[in-house]
C-alpha cells in the first residue's frame, strides 16, 4: 500500500470533526490520508445537539438526509432543556426557549442524534470520495513539519506492521483533548481550571421516562443543587423511551464503588428508580482554549484547539464549525489561489469564537453559583420565589449567540469589528456573518444555488458581471455568479450586490458593485489585510 501523501493534508484523529475535514477537502478533490486509532466506533452518546448550522454542513457534504434518518428521536421531538432547582420533583423548574426559536435564519433545521451515528453517516459518506483514505486501527506516534511539508510516523494499533512515514502539504491535528500534534508543536492552551471531578453514566430506565411526564416533552432535565456551587447535574435522551445520558459533579467514592453513581442519579431525581447502568466514566471540567490553531503548515481543530464540559451543545458544532472554516482555505492553498494571508486567517477567525464561548461557559458556572449562594428556599422563601422568577425570565436568548468573523482581515466588516459570538440574527447580508437564506425567484433557495467557493449573488445592473468574472480569473479564483432578475427578492439582504465565501459566510456586500472588484476578490483570499 503507497503510504505518502505528497500532494494533500494529513488528518490526524477520525471523529466527526477529522472526518467532516477529509468530507470537506475530498468533496473538493484534495487528496487526504485520515489516521483514526479506533476500527470501531465507540457507544457513548455524547455530542448528540446538532445546530441548524451544523445540518447546513451536512447539507453541502452531501448528507443531511441520512443523518436524519439515522436519528434515534421521532421526527419533530421537541429539542431543549428543563432546568429544576433542587431535583426533578421540585416545583420550581422551567423550560427554556432551543434553539428552534433561530430556525428562520438557516437553510436546515436542528438534529439530535447520538456521535457515534452521526459519525457513522461522516464515515460512509468519506467512503465515497475518490481522493479520500481513511487508515482505522492507526495512531501518529511522531510528527516531522518543515517549512515544505510535515511527515507523520504512524503504526497500526495491533503493532502488527513496523512504523511508516506518511508525508503531506498540510497536518490537521483533530485528535482530541490530549492531542498528540498540539503538544509536538508546542501550542499552548489556557483557561480557568475548576477542580472538578465529573461522572457520566449512560443507562436504561422506562422508570424515569414515565415519571418525566410531568414535563413538557424536552431532550435534556438540568438540575441546580446548592451543594454544587454550580455545577449541574443533568439528564440527557438518548431516545424516547428509555436511554439515558447523566452528568454530575462526582463524590469520591463513586469511583471506588457504582452504587454511588445510582444514589447520584435518584439524588438527581428526587426518587429512586431502576436502571440498567451500561457505561460509567468520569472526567474533569475544564474549559481550554488554544491560543493559536496554527503552527506553520500545522493546524489543530476541534478538541484539540478547545476543550470545555458537555454544556450548550457548544463542543461537536464548533469542532465543524472549524473544519468548515479550514477546509476550504487548505483547498485555496494546495490549488495555488490562496493569498499570503488566508490560512493565518483561520486562526485569526476561529480562535476568538470559541475564547468567548469558553468565557461564556465559565460566566454561566459562576452566575449559577452566585444564585445558589444567595438564594434560598428555606432561608427567604420570598425572596428565593422573586429571584427565581427573574432568572426564568431573563434566559440568554438563543438570537444572542450568532458566531461572527467581523473582524477578519478577509472580510469588509464593519470599522472596529471583532470576530466573537454575540451579535443578532438579523436578514440583512452582513459582511463576517452567516447568509440569511433567501427564496429567488427561481423556486429554489439561495443555498441551493451556492457554488463549492466562491459564489457573487446579484441583481439590478448586470453590466458589472463581466469586471468580476475577469477579476477572479486574473487571481485563479474560482467564481460561480448568481443572477437574480428580480430585485425585490433580494430586498431582506439591504444589498443588491454579495459575495458569499465557500463556508456561507459573507465577505462583502453592497447596494452596487464597486468599481474594481479585484480588490474585493483579493482580500476574500488573503491578498490584502487592511482596510
Amino acid at each position: 500500500m503507497a503510504m505518502s501523501s505528497p500532494e494533500g493534508v494529513v488528518i490526524i484523529g477520525g471523529g466527526p470533526v477529522g472526518l467532516g475535514l477529509a468530507v470537506e477537502l475530498g468533496q473538493r478533490h484534495i487528496p487526504v490520508l485520515l489516521v483514526e486509532r479506533r476500527e470501531a466506533m465507540h457507544h457513548i452518546p455524547k455530542g448528540q445537539n446538532l445546530t441548524q448550522r451544523t445540518l447546513e454542513h451536512f447539507y453541502f457534504w452531501g448528507c443531511v438526509e441520512a443523518l436524519r434518518k439515522a436519528r434515534l428521536l421521532p421526527p419533530g421531538y421537541p429539542i431543549g432543556g428543563i432546568t429544576a432547582y433542587g431535583n426533578l420533583l421540585s416545583r420550581y423548574w422551567y423550560a427554556a426557549p432551543g434553539r428552534e426559536v433561530v430556525n428562520d435564519f438557516y437553510f436546515q433545521t436542528n438534529e439530535r442524534l447520538p456521535q457515534y451515528l452521526t459519525e457513522a453517516v461522516l464515515r460512509q459518506r468519506a467512503q465515497l470520495l475518490p481522493t479520500v483514505r481513511c487508515l482505522y486501527g492507526w495512531r501518529a506516534v511522531e510528527i516531522k513539519a518543515g517549512p515544505t511539508g510535515v511527515a507523520v510516523a504512524i503504526e497500526p494499533m495491533d503493532n502488527s506492521e513496523p512504523v511508516r512515514w506518511v508525508t503531506g502539504q498540510y497536518l490537521v491535528g483533530c485528535d482530541g483533548a490530549h492531542s498528540l500534534v498540539r503538544e509536538a508543536v508546542g501550542i499552548g492552551r489556557r483557561g480557568p481550571r475548576f477542580d472538578q471531578r465529573m461522572v457520566l453514566a449512560v443507562f436504561r430506565s422506562r422508570a424515569l421516562h414515565k415519571h418525566l411526564a410531568r414535563f413538557p416533552p424536552r431532550t435534556t432535565y438540568r438540575v441546580l443543587r446548592p451543594e454544587f456551587k454550580g455545577y449541574w447535574q443533568f439528564f440527557g435522551r438518548v431516545d424516547v423511551g428509555e436511554g439515558w445520558f447523566f452528568h454530575a459533579p462526582a463524590f469520591p467514592e463513586a469511583e471506588k464503588d457504582s452504587r454511588a453513581v445510582v444514589k447520584i442519579l435518584h439524588q438527581a431525581a428526587g426518587f429512586d428508580f431502576p436502571a440498567v447502568m451500561e457505561h460509567v466514566g468520569f472526567w474533569d471540567l475544564r474549559v481550554e482554549v488554544a491560543e493559536v490553531y496554527q503552527e506553520g503548515r500545522v493546524f489543530i481543530a476541534g478538541d484539540a484547539a478547545h476543550s470545555h464540559p458537555p454544556y450548550g451543545g457548544y463542543g461537536l458544532n464548533s469542532g465543524l464549525e472549524d473544519v468548515v472554516n479550514l477546509g476550504w482555505k487548505l483547498a485555496a492553498a494546495l490549488g495555488g489561489w490562496a493569498g499570503p494571508g488566508l490560512l493565518a486567517s483561520y486562526s485569526a477567525e476561529r480562535q476568538p469564537v470559541f475564547q468567548e464561548t469558553g468565557d461564556a461557559i465559565a460566566r454561566a458556572i459562576a452566575e449559577d453559583r452566585k444564585f445558589l449562594e444567595t438564594y434560598s428556599p428555606e432561608r427567604d422563601i420570598a425572596a428565593f420565589e422573586a429571584a427565581w422568577a427573574r432568572m426564568a425570565s431573563n434566559l440568554p436568548s438563543p438570537q444572542a449567540y450568532e458566531p461572527h468573523y467581523e473582524g477578519s482581515p478577509l472580510v469588509w466588516g464593519p470599522p472596529g469589528g471583532r470576530c466573537g459570538i454575540y451579535g443578532q440574527h438579523l436578514r440583512t447580508a452582513r459582511p463576517g456573518h452567516h447568509l440569511f437564506p433567501l427564496a429567488l425567484s427561481s423556486g429554489r433557495n439561495v443555498y441551493e444555488e451556492l457554488g463549492n467557493f466562491f459564489t457573487l449573488v446579484a441583481t439590478g445592473d448586470p453590466a458589472p458581471l463581466t469586471d468580476w468574472e475577469r477579476a477572479a480569473q486574473r487571481l485563479g479564483i474560482p467564481l460561480k455568479v448568481v443572477w437574480e432578475p428580480h430585485p425585490e427578492r433580494l430586498q431582506s439582504w439591504a444589498n443588491q450586490w454579495v459575495l458569499v465565501r465557500p463556508d456561507q459566510y459573507v465577505a462583502w456586500a453592497a447596494e452596487a458593485s464597486p468599481p474594481d472588484p479585484a480588490t474585493i476578490l483579493a482580500r476574500a483570499v488573503g491578498h490584502l489585510t487592511a482596510q
